[in-house]
């Protein structure tokens, strides 16, 4: 992809699924990593050892990465973040909002605090994250870029999943809001939807029976792989994505396309 060589990238959430993925792509393309983890410093740094893999099979690569523990619904860790960020690299020019939780229950019954939990996370940690950035960004008077991982589910109604799914409604909404304001600025800002996808916190995946259920309801009859999720990230944070901004990219094979429809019934 054009213009992620040498690049400076932050990736939330970045120790299992889409978004090792994510970190290990941007690396790939030789960018310089920040991985950020909640829990399981063990599984953060096994991304990271997977981006030095990655790396050796890339001629003269030389990217950096660093490992940075912090919640992002937490103000202090958010800066905390930045911090060690700014200090490994000396600049950032890529945000990954990555960091996700999900929640299932009736929406009558959910704990609430659980409830905060998940916007917490998936809304609130998601805003502080590109506020810092975009406060960066405009101190440099460069322009910037911020890449939210949503979900289907922020306009496919998901009943019991009430939490996951304001969360997802309004990342999409943050997404073209902060694009609007900062276009001027050339800070780019912009979404992927990914719909099915194989990653652990998905329970269904390595369930056979199970995982053809959730296939069944998907056009192209397969889940995603989070690599695919991975690419189409990289490209919207590329110089090819240049006059993209404020959009959600869906990739579902399908699920948005109102899949009961495939055959006429009306």
């Amino acid at each position: 992809m054009k213009g992620l060589k040498g690049k400076n990238v932050l990736v939330t959430g970045a120790s299992t699924g889409i978004g090792r993925a994510i970190a290990v792509r941007f690396a790939q393309e030789g960018a310089n990593v920040a991985i950020n983890y909640y829990s399981g410093e063990e599984e953060a740094r096994q991304t990271q050892a997977l981006i030095d893999q990655a790396c050796e099979q890339i001629q003269g690569c030389g990217v950096k990465d660093q490992v940075i523990q912090a919640d992002v619904s937490q103000p202090d860790d958010v800066a905390n973040m930045f911090e060690q960020t700014l200090a490994s690299f000396g600049d950032l020019d890529i945000l990954v909002n990555n960091a996700g939780i999900q929640m299932q229950g009736p929406s009558h019954e959910i704990d609430l605090d659980k409830f905060d939990r998940m916007l917490g996370v998936n809304l609130k940690g998601a805003y502080l994250c590109a506020r810092r950035a975009i406060q960066h960004f405009l101190a440099q008077a460069k322009p910037g870029v911020i890449i939210n991982n949503s979900s289907v589910h922020e306009i496919i109604p998901r009943p019991q999943y009430v939490g996951y799914s304001i969360s997802k409604g309004g990342l999409e909404n943050m997404t073209r809001t902060l694009a609007l304001e900062y276009a001027p600025q050339g800070i780019r800002i912009n979404s992927i939807g990914p719909g099915a996808t194989a990653t652990p916190i998905n329970d269904w995946a390595n369930n056979v029976d199970e995982r053809a259920r959730v296939e069944s309801h998907i056009p192209m009859r397969r889940v995603g792989n989070p690599e695919e999720m991975a690419a189409a990230v990289a490209f919207l944070a590329s110089d090819e994505a240049s006059y993209i901004t404020g959009q959600t990219l869906f990739i579902d094979g399908g699920l948005t396309l109102y899949p009961d429809f495939l055959k006429p019934w009306s």
